[in-house]
């Protein structure tokens, strides 16, 4: 439910990341969660490497490092989820940016039903994660916007996703996302959402707080007045009208979102000294 200007659509991830190496980050592909389903791919951030390391400048190298799973929108990866991965690597973290659609020849998922695939697929990330030498596989997280923000609550919540997989995440950020009811997550989750937006309405995140189970783990949420859907994505300007709704970018908002995420990431997570020093 994010609108972007997607430079990839139909095309390979691997082929796009050629075309635009200014990232320095890898393509990577992993398995999914069923042998019947097709591998996923995705784009690797990490703080040792690429723009990543780049920006955040030398650091003495970490035996292994907290990580962060990727999800994007109802439009698919972007140059967006990349810019995250990107940010996230040089936060400290090793970020993977999963792009759902590629492998599965969908483009556009923005009329619904899609955001359980998803949730399935940030598993196959976690899973795939886990498995490397330079991943913490206890200190892992997931971010999601919009359907991935769906795809973050549902991933979470033990009646739902979380109870078909031992591997578990340590904390979710879910922006912009809509909202379940009745949950009980496995971990803390923080969800960023405007009053404004009317795609997936602040109200319902209100009420899932309110009906979240006894035995829930956390659930933090921050709401900000007059501000629309996607308001991070900056290419949206002074707004555009999709698929029916407005989308605006609100750079108050995103910064605070912002800040907001890197002290969650740091809360929950082991963190890097680089990670650690960005959350202040």
């Amino acid at each position: 439910m994010i609108f972007v200007l997607r430079p990839l659509l139909g095309i390979a991830l691997s082929a796009w990341l050629a075309a635009g190496a200014a990232q320095g980050g890898s393509f990577v592909e992993f398995p999914n969660v069923s042998d019947h389903a097709p591998p996923l791919t995705g784009y690797l951030a990490r703080p040792d490497a690429g723009l990543s390391g780049l920006i955040a400048g030398p650091e003495k190298k970490a035996d292994r490092y907290s990580a962060v799973v990727v999800l994007h929108g109802c439009a698919g990866i972007s140059s967006r989820s990349i810019d995250i991965a990107d940010r996230l690597g040089a936060w400290g973290y090793v970020a993977l940016a999963v792009d759902s659609f590629g492998p599965r020849g969908t483009t556009n998922a923005c009329s619904g039903g899609f955001a359980h695939h998803q949730a399935f697929d940030a598993y196959a990330a976690l899973r795939y994660l886990g498995q490397q030498e330079f991943v913490d596989p206890a200190r892992i997280a997931v971010l999601g916007q919009s359907m991935g923000g769906i795809a973050v609550l549902y991933g979470l919540d033990r009646d739902l996703a979380a109870q078909y997989f031992a591997e578990r995440f340590r904390a979710g950020v879910a922006l912009y996302p809509g909202c379940i009811t009745l949950p009980r997550f496995a971990a803390p989750v923080m969800i960023l959402i405007g009053e404004a937006d009317d795609w997936t309405p602040a109200e319902r995140c209100r009420d899932m707080v309110r009906q979240a189970r006894p035995d829930s783990a956390p659930i933090a949420m921050k709401v900000y007045p007059g501000v629309y859907h996607a308001f991070d994505a900056v290419a949206l300007g002074t707004g555009v009208r999709y698929r029916g709704h407005w989308l605006e970018y609100n750079e108050a908002a995103a910064r605070d979102a912002e800040d907001r995420t890197r002290a969650f990431l740091a809360e929950h997570l082991a963190v890097s000294p680089r990670a650690k020093e960005s959350a202040r």
